[in-house]
């Protein structure tokens, strides 16, 4: 048990006091620093195997390739990424889920809020907090992604959150597992009663913090003037062999290792160790810092009466740190566990299976074999080059006997299975499934089968996503309590905050990643299901729904885009728009059957008329053939009686004349069928088309209701018909103004 020569007293100068190492003499400073620096020893030496295993991990995670001798110097030596696949397909889902968009704090209020100042004072806080993070503190969105990363490969990280005097502003900085050390065996990060943080300081970074004030004047310290000690510890060099770097001479550039505890020590002899934090340098052991780890007297809980009355029971310590967990360590420890640990079997027999499966492969490509002294070729190693031929002092049948290959056998069919099943299993662990990390499953796989798989899939993912927003919120109310005692108290912050909102109670606060959320594709999905039901449910916010909605789909400037529905005309009845979708579809039914009929007149009307026009053109056909015929005959008839000279001549002619008047006489009779025939036809057509008109005015009427009707086309006048006479003239047959049909000559 730590004593000390001079005990300090223990009242509000002392927990309001920026450094207490004034209040000590130098050997109890010390003592302090030695105490400090064997409790962190066993700490280290509690997680000692967890570091070890941790390494490992981060080895098969980086693809480190170790030094390899066996079965040969120079044999394959190939790391497979079965780690780091799995780590980046988790980082992949992880960070766009839990980082999203520009709001990333948000405030539920609890219990009823009829007049919304609740509502308003959170959507403050909420608008303020997420200002903080991404913006004020620069480098929380950059550590928040590494953290993510790390922590699915080492299963633990840590979130150190507290008011920087250098920055002027809240801090929330990533804090790796190998540089906060605790006992292994404590049951959580704020019960345990020491926790020790590694933290380099370059000397400029020594200076600022002794000119503020903040560390005691070290500057004249022998370690300070001087190099700093090579730190060369297993852990180090792991280090160094995964970044790729080789440690260089310390010099006035090479930061010092300082160790800052956050530690219960009883400072005051009081019986009672009181949580404190004690900053010193690792190797001297030399204390520069030390601080209460708490703010006021409320933190303290005192005796009310008795004896020991004004005695201290309990001190309520403020936590710094917030513990990340990737998935719980099976076996109570406080350090978790990641993929570096779950999968580092696995992929240390996948890696051995794929070295021998290639070794084997060399060796049947490039074995050797025996020489016979037969063969007189010197032993040895003998390359052969294209079209090189090599000179021997034996026959050929000699080499043949002499020279015998290795017998080796081709790469074993059974460690490609079973690399194959080692894989499968592997996938089955990470949750890195072929559906998963986007592959197809196959082209007749059902689309319900398919998201049911990916559900499934996603299950692993989930539970870890719950973990990850549980510490989120743990992280944020550390900040929201900061903003009580640090933020400027009048004037407003971006969001309209000031230091008045956050003096309640931090139990409003978390983030706003939903931990059920895993893809963009089911946070759409979840907000469609919302919009719907509030489509036919009453009672729901439509204005929120509807931002959610356009929330979900990333959409920039939603505010501008939709502005609510205040002053917007009511929504027709329900029941009024079915029965305007009812009517509507009886109209358009009765518009199709109009079309149809229309079409089926327009059908026959055509079939008619193509009938009718085809026995007038046969008609029109024969009239030229006649025509021709009488025009053959004239001549005829006027040779033969320019050539007349006997009886026998002149009867021919009359027989031509006969002949010529039977044909005229039958063009007559095509003429007149020809003329009844085309008045019938034009008679026919004109009746169809007011048949058509009359069926287009009823249907137009019938539209009158939905739309104003639409100008149809006025009918196209009938052509006139033209018939060739005979006598070599023309007569045209058209629709008078009467509505009779005339038939007039023409030229």
């Amino acid at each position: 048990m730590l004593k000390l020569d001079s005990p300090i007293t223990l009242n509000e100068k002392a927990w309001l006091s920026p450094n207490l190492c004034d209040r000590f003499s130098s050997d109890d400073l010390t003592r302090i620093g030695i105490e400090c620096h064997a409790g962190y020893e066993r700490d280290e030496q509690s997680r000692a195997v967890w570091m070890k295993r941790n390494e490992a991990g981060m080895d098969l995670a980086l693809q480190i390739q170790k030094d390899k001798s066996f079965p040969w110097p120079g044999c394959s030596n190939v790391a497979f990424p079965l780690v780091t696949i799995a780590a980046m397909q988790f980082h992949a889902r992880a960070y766009p889920a839990i980082v999203g968009g520009s709001q990333i704090v948000k405030c539920a209020v609890f219990g009823e809020d009829p007049t919304g100042q609740i509502t308003a004072h959170a959507n403050r806080v909420s608008t303020h907090m997420s200002w903080q993070l991404l913006y004020e503190d620069k480098c929380w969105e950059e550590q928040e992604d590494k953290a993510i990363l790390n922590l699915s490969i080492v299963g633990t990280n840590f979130k150190k959150s507290y008011y920087s005097p250098s920055t002027r502003h809240n801090v929330s900085e990533l804090v790796l597992a190998k540089d906060l050390v605790l006992d292994y065996w404590s049951k959580s990060v704020e019960e345990c009663p020491r926790k020790t943080h590694k933290v380099p300081k370059f000397r400029n970074e020594i200076y600022e913090n002794v000119m503020r004030g903040i560390w005691r004047d070290i500057l004249e310290e022998g370690w300070y003037q001087g190099a700093p000690a090579t730190r060369s510890s297993t852990q180090q060099i792991h280090q160094d062999n995964r970044q790729g770097v080789t440690a260089s001479r310390p010099d006035d550039t090479t930061s010092l290792l300082f160790l800052e505890q956050h530690v219960n020590l009883d400072l005051d002899d009081d019986g009672y160790a009181e949580p404190y934090i004690i900053t010193f340098e690792s190797t001297s052991r030399c204390v520069v810092r030390i601080v209460t780890r708490f703010e006021s007297e409320q933190a303290i809980e005192r005796v009310a009466a008795g004896k020991r009355k004004g005695s201290i029971i309990r001190i309520e310590a403020s936590e710094y740190f917030t513990k990340k967990t990737f998935i719980p360590s099976p076996d109570g420890g406080i350090y978790d566990i990641g993929f570096g640990v779950f999968l580092g079997p696995l992929n240390e027999a996948v890696n051995s299976l794929v070295n021998m499966l290639l070794d084997a492969g060399t060796m049947q490509t490039t074995a050797g074999g025996f020489l016979g002294r037969g063969a007189k070729i010197r032993s040895g190693t003998h390359t052969s080059a294209p079209f090189e031929w090599k000179r021997v002092d034996s026959t050929g049948d000699d080499l043949r006997k002499s020279i015998f290959p290795l017998p080796v056998n081709a790469p074993s069919d059974v460690l490609f299975q079973l690399l194959s099943l080692l894989i499968n299993y592997t996938s089955r662990v990470s949750g890195t499934t072929d559906i998963t990390v986007g592959e197809n499953p196959g082209q007749n796989t059902p689309a319900q089968t398919t998201q049911t798989m990916v559900e499934m899939g996603q299950k692993i993912y989930t539970a870890i996503f719950k973990r990850i927003w549980r510490a989120s919120r743990e992280e944020f109310q550390k900040l929201f309590k900061l903003n009580g005692i640090y933020m400027s108290l009048d004037i407003p912050a971006p969001g309209g905050a000031t230091r008045k909102d956050y003096l309640g109670s931090a139990t409003q606060i978390s983030p706003v990643a939903d931990p059920n959320i895993t893809s963009d594709t089911m946070r759409l999905q979840m907000a469609m299901a919302l919009k719907q039901t509030a489509a036919t449910t009453p009672g729901y916010d439509k204005d929120e729904v509807e931002r959610r909605f356009l929330k979900s789909m990333h959409v920039e400037g939603a505010e501008a885009v939709f502005k609510g529905t205040n002053g917007q005309p009511p929504p027709k009845d329900p029941l009024l728009v079915i029965q305007e979708a009812k009517n509507q579809g009886d109209l358009e039914v009765k518009k199709l059957d109009v079309q149809i009929k229309q079409a089926e007149l327009q059908l026959k009307s055509q079939d008619s008329q193509m009938a009718q026009q085809q026995f007038i053109m046969k008609m029109q056909e024969e009239q030229r053939l006649n025509n021709a015929t009488i025009l053959q005959l004239e001549a005829k008839a006027a040779e033969a009686a320019a050539n007349a000279q006997s009886e026998q001549a002149y009867a021919q002619v009359a027989i031509i004349n006969a002949e010529l008047s039977r044909t005229k006489h039958a063009n007559d009779h095509i003429n007149a069928a020809l003329e009844r025939e085309t008045k019938h036809y034009i008679a026919e057509l004109d009746a169809k088309t007011r048949i058509i008109e009359a069926e287009k005015t009823a249907a137009v009427k019938a539209k009158e209701t939905l739309a104003p009707a639409k100008a149809e086309p006025k009918p196209q006048p009938l052509p006139d018909i033209h018939v060739h006479l005979p006598s070599g003239g023309k007569k045209k047959i058209s629709k008078g103004a009467d509505g009779s049909y005339v038939s007039e000559e023409i030229a």
